[in-house]
């Protein structure tokens, strides 16, 4: 599988002011696109052929990254002149490349993670759906205040807990025939995944990857101190003390 869908079309209405002059997918972190990210993880897991899917502002990821030879792969844009949704624009990028008859990763353009992809395709060949979803743990946004016996004491404070749900992180593998399924326009996520949850082809995988997506400004500082944490702590690991 070497052919990789991302839908980068999104104004990000809620980083404004940053995404005034730049689509969403392009919010720097540690002064670098959030697409560069993708792109980096993207090749190092071996995948070469990119499907950009893109509206608002697209000539700003154009212009940045060209035909993808400075990050080793290969770019091909498409370009919608009308919102057609997550679910029209993964429907209308398959319309592309539909002399793949191998699985297909699709990803949303607004995240930042290291989940290994040679592990997620592998599940998905393994478990035979039509659809795999990769999902992450939900933490809590909050602080946990934890009462204690039957009283009004509070025992103590958790902060941020991982709760006892899973959430679509937005990075799916599609099998080819998936394509007559997805709507023109609309959402995938809310008309084409629970028909096929309710058929019994729909599976899902589970990671405790580092994984962040950016939808407020809060996310993205929030993104941008992990990022920081990551990079401090990789480039200390081998110093002796």
């Amino acid at each position: 599988m070497e052919h990789v869908i991302i839908l980068a079309g999104g104004k990000g209405e809620r980083l404004r002011p940053l995404t005034e002059d730049r689509p969403k997918a392009m919010v720097p972190v540690m002064g670098n696109p959030l697409l560069a990210f993708q792109l980096k993880w993207l090749r190092a897991s071996g995948f070469k052929n990119v499907l950009i899917s893109c509206g608002y502002m697209n000539e700003v990821i154009r212009n940045h990254f060209g035909d993808g030879s400075r990050h080793q792969v290969s770019i091909q844009y498409l370009i919608e002149e009308q919102p057609l949704g997550r679910g029209g624009g993964l429907k209308n990028a398959l319309k592309q490349i539909r002399h793949v008859k191998t699985p297909i990763l699709a990803i949303n353009g607004d995240a930042i993670t290291n989940l290994n992809l040679s592990d997620f395709t592998a599940f998905h060949k393994k478990e035979g759906g039509l659809a795999s979803v990769a999902t992450v743990p939900l933490k809590s946004p909050y602080g946990i205040v934890e009462y204690g016996g039957e009283g009004a004491g509070i025992a103590g404070f958790t902060e941020k807990p991982e709760l006892p749900y899973w959430i679509n992180a937005g990075m799916y593998v599609l099998q080819p025939e998936i394509f007559d399924l997805l709507p023109d326009v609309g959402d995938h996520e809310e008309l084409t995944f629970p028909q096929l949850a309710r058929e019994g082809k729909l599976k899902g995988f589970k990671t405790r990857a580092f994984w962040r997506t950016v939808d407020t400004v809060k996310d993205l500082s929030e993104l941008r101190s992990d990022v920081e944490q990551l990079f401090f702590g990789a480039f200390f690991q081998n110093v002796a003390v």
